[in-house]
């Protein structure tokens, strides 16, 4: 059986992310079955610009990237907190691929299994943006994982120096939501565990 492709993007531009960082936990500690690949050029994205944003005349990053999020089956996306909502350059991005002007491409976001996360460095996460990006995911009809929520709060107390990943509690909440997305994509999602 082929593996699922899952495109994963990080709403950080910060070489130390720790939201970069748990994308690249969750290429380590997935479930068999999963490819994760994590989207590295979030930061070459231009502005929103309408009178672009049609085939042929869109940029050749943000065509790229509608592309890849057809191609994949399902979406990764971790989002810091920034004012109490998603980072510019997060927002920016996904207004470029929930679009279809000419009714000719398809909607990349549209019914597309998706999972949210985040990383903050305070005491409640990033509780705020993942509620903001979940109601941008209503509005542009993306099909998203509900549960486990995945509230990484003072996350520098969660990674080593390296970055890597060492705090058991986020290690499990990871691994469920990876299996959440896995079940979403495979159309099995009854036979998940229940979530308390």
């Amino acid at each position: 059986m082929t593996d699922l492709k899952i495109l994963a993007i990080s709403g950080s531009l910060r070489a130390k992310s720790h939201n970069t960082a748990l994308l690249h936990a969750a290429r380590k500690l997935g479930p068999a079955g999963l490819d994760i690949d994590v989207y590295d050029r979030l930061r070459e994205i231009p502005p929103y610009d309408f009178d672009q944003d049609s085939p042929g005349a869109r940029p050749t990053v943000v065509q790229e990237l509608r592309d890849r999020i057809t191609a994949a089956d399902g979406l990764l996306i971790a989002t810091p907190e920034f004012n109490y909502s998603v980072p510019g350059v997060l927002k920016n991005a996904i207004d470029w691929v929930s679009t279809d002007w000419s009714k000719s491409e398809g909607l990349p976001l549209q019914r597309k299994p998706t999972a949210i996360l985040g990383a903050a460095p305070t005491n409640f996460g990033s509780v705020r943006a993942q509620l903001a990006l979940r109601q941008v995911f209503v509005w542009t009809h993306t099909d998203v994982v509900v549960k486990p929520e995945v509230i990484v709060f003072r996350s520098h107390e969660r990674f080593d120096e390296a970055g890597n990943l060492v705090d058991e509690g986020t290690v499990a909440l990871l691994q469920d939501l990876l299996g959440a997305l896995q079940r979403k994509i495979t159309g099995t999602e009854a036979l998940g565990r229940p979530m308390g």
